[in-house]
């Protein structure tokens, strides 16, 4: 199920003259899931577009070597 169609499912009540959104809890974690997808997605664009401003060149663009990045995870 993609995030348009969590949307379309959502189903709406009033409580105490609140208009509430209701989904189901599955429905919910695929919303979450499919925003969390368009944000790794636009990281990783801009991501490249700071590698091509770069020509290519990771040191440049910022970006840690391996063994630079493996040692600050330990």
């Amino acid at each position: 199920m993609t995030g348009i169609d969590v949307l379309q499912s959502v189903q709406f009540v009033t409580v105490k003259g609140k208009r509430l959104a209701v989904l189901d809890a599955t429905d919910w974690s695929a919303l979450v899931e499919w925003l969390e997808t368009i944000e790794d997605v636009k990281i990783a664009r801009d991501a490249l577009l700071v590698l091509r401003a770069a020509d290519g060149d990771r040191q440049r663009a910022g970006w840690l070597d391996w063994e630079t990045a493996k040692q600050a995870l330990e």
